[in-house]
């Protein structure tokens, strides 16, 4: 049986100030209450933001940047925060937001990150398809998006999940499926 923990990364000034994308820095008092989490592991995975991998190193792991552990892609909205959204574009950002199908422009939707996660806890699986205890650390999003996946729940159910910076979750696998841990 394999065990995936999942950890959302430490907080940034992007996720305090709902900002959709980008790469911002940890806050150090994140990194530092991340040095105190007490983690095994054999395997170690990193979404590619700087705040997954420096939050992993600072959980004392040397992990392997996974591109399939990114944030969603915002497309042109990037960078842009959510309120500043609402105010220009309130139809369009209404209707994201409502409808997780929906992609922003050039961006992804709920369902491509579902199976883009979907696929990496596959491959996942099978490289590890003995007792293992495996780390990853991602941006909220993709914490959420497991989540979903893993219940089988449709995309509307994002906004009924709420995971925040360190949060932790464990998985197991075992007979060709992933089932939430509750500690």
């Amino acid at each position: 049986m394999t065990v995936l923990t999942l950890v959302a990364h430490a907080l940034t000034p992007a996720l305090r100030g709902l900002v959709l994308g980008g790469d911002a820095a940890p806050d150090q008092a994140g990194l530092a209450a991340a040095s105190e989490l007490e983690l095994e592991a054999d395997a170690a995975y990193a979404g590619p933001e700087h705040a997954a991998v420096r939050t992993a190193e600072a959980l004392g792991l040397t992990p392997v940047v996974e591109p399939a552990l990114r944030d969603r892609e915002y497309g042109e909205w990037a960078g842009r925060e959510l309120e500043e959204l609402l105010a220009a574009e309130p139809e369009r950002a209404a209707a994201w937001l409502e409808r997780p199908h929906t992609a922003t422009p050039g961006g992804e939707t709920e369902n491509d990150v579902l199976i883009r996660v979907a696929d990496w806890l596959g491959d996942l699986a099978q490289r590890y398809d003995d007792r293992r205890r495996v780390v990853a650390v991602v941006h909220p999003s993709v914490v959420r998006a497991i989540v979903l996946y893993v219940l089988d729940a449709p995309a509307e159910s994002l906004r009924h999940v709420d995971v925040r910076p360190l949060a932790r979750l464990s998985l197991t696998h075992h007979d060709g499926s992933w089932s939430l841990v509750i500690h």
